[in-house]
């Protein structure tokens, strides 16, 4: 339990209130002896005051590392509620037993001291030493537990006697017992408040870091996903184009290439610029105008110069991808429209399509489903996505925020 880990910046501020506190009684007795030209600085009352405040901190310290554990980290309430009782019990035990008027006794005898170095060079030796031994003999006899501090009597007049009673430690708790208990307890409460303070900031911190370390296995995980599907419906445009025309099958073949350069290369990158993901989408039309006729009117709009931008790699390819897989018909005209345009700090990027008469059960497919994900995980609530399911067109709007770095 002594070894519980705390953070530096909590060590820190405990060693800065325990030092202010330690340097306070020597600030208080500067601050008087410099208003005061018959007092002088008197290390005895400085070392009174530092013994109280040592109980204070060995309170502290035992609270601190062996019992604020017992809660904060392994939750044994009951178990810390009885020590810390306990603690408390001991620490009221101790100040009953104590005199508390010591640091009063040694203010006034360094006063009593004062006053006679000035007054034996007003008198001189001699006659200060009778009346001297005369005041030091009643106030050795009749100690002054009042707290305030009295005149001397007249020298001409004799002292009056007073019988001697004995200081004895206070059987009851009194007035600054109480105190002294009430100062502990709120010191250990405020002990558990830091504590707390600085493990929730912590805890705030690992839930970040596994937060950012869960969010990027995620983003692996879906770009892993979305290339063998990708790869899968182009393998199959390929194969179809083998036995129609082997020249363009080749042709396929290089633009697939090129495609599959920007996959291993960009694909896992957390970013890529805006006109190389441009490009890609070009590469992936021109591949997929190879397979169809005439009778579908393939509208492709993309800036041919785009700012200096990141955007996520294969991500806006998902949405082309089920429109050439799921808005085609071989038997009536369809139509693709693609568009993309940059407005301030956003991408405005659009894809409409026709539909085929004859539903397909895999609509939406595997893609769609990553690439939601992958918004949500990249751009939490910063984007907007809006899917439109006509009876006859299919209709997408995606802006995304674009920043130079992701």
């Amino acid at each position: 339990m002594w070894m519980q880990k705390q953070s530096k910046y909590e060590n820190t501020a405990y060693v800065a209130l325990w030092g202010l506190l330690f340097a306070a009684p020597l600030l208080s007795l500067y601050v008087r002896t410099a208003s005061d030209s018959e007092l002088s600085f008197n290390w005895q009352e400085v070392f009174i005051v530092w013994r109280h405040i040592v109980v204070y901190l060995l309170v502290f310290l035992v609270h601190n590392f062996i019992l604020a554990p017992l809660l904060i980290h392994r939750h044994k309430r009951w178990l810390y509620g009885l020590l810390t009782l306990c603690l408390i019990g001991l620490f009221s035990f101790y100040q009953c037993q104590q005199r508390p008027d010591e640091f009063r006794r040694a203010r006034r005898i360094h006063r009593m001291e004062m006053r006679k170095q000035h007054m034996m060079e007003q008198h001189g030796d001699e006659p200060m030493e009778m009346h001297d031994a005369g005041f030091m003999e009643n106030h050795e006899a009749g100690p002054m537990d009042d707290g305030f501090d009295h005149e001397p009597p007249p020298l001409d007049k004799k002292p009056e006697f007073r019988p001697h009673r004995p200081n004895r430690p206070p059987v009851f708790m009194g007035e600054h017992d109480i105190i002294s208990i009430v100062i502990a307890i709120l010191m250990c409460g405020m002990n558990l408040g830091v504590k707390f303070y600085f493990k929730n900031r912590d805890d705030q911190k690992k839930l970040l870091r596994l937060q950012k370390e869960n969010l990027e296995q995620q983003l692996e995980y879906l770009k892993y996903q979305i290339n063998p599907h990708f790869f899968m419906n182009t393998l199959n445009n390929i194969h179809a184009l083998v036995d129609i025309d082997a020249e363009k099958a080749k042709s396929t073949i290089l633009e697939l290439s090129k495609m599959m350069r920007f996959i291993l290369y960009e694909g896992d990158k957390k970013g890529v610029p805006l006109t190389r993901e441009f490009d890609f989408i070009r590469n992936y039309i021109t591949l997929m105008q190879l397979r169809f006729t005439d009778k579908v009117k393939i509208q492709v709009s993309l800036p041919q110069q785009a700012p200096d931008r990141m955007v996520p790699p294969l991500m806006l390819i998902t949405f082309i991808e089920n429109a050439f897989k799921h808005g085609i018909s071989y038997q009536h005209p369809s139509f693709i429209e693609i568009k993309a345009h940059v407005e301030g700090d956003q991408l405005h990027f659009s894809c409409q399509n026709s539909k085929a008469e004859k539903s397909n059960e895999e609509k939406g497919g595997v893609g769609l489903v990553n690439v939601k994900q992958r918004l949500k995980l990249l751009y939490d609530n910063n984007y907007t996505l809006q899917i439109h399911d006509f009876p006859d067109i299919y209709s997408v709007q995606l802006i995304i925020p674009l920043n130079s770095e992701l």
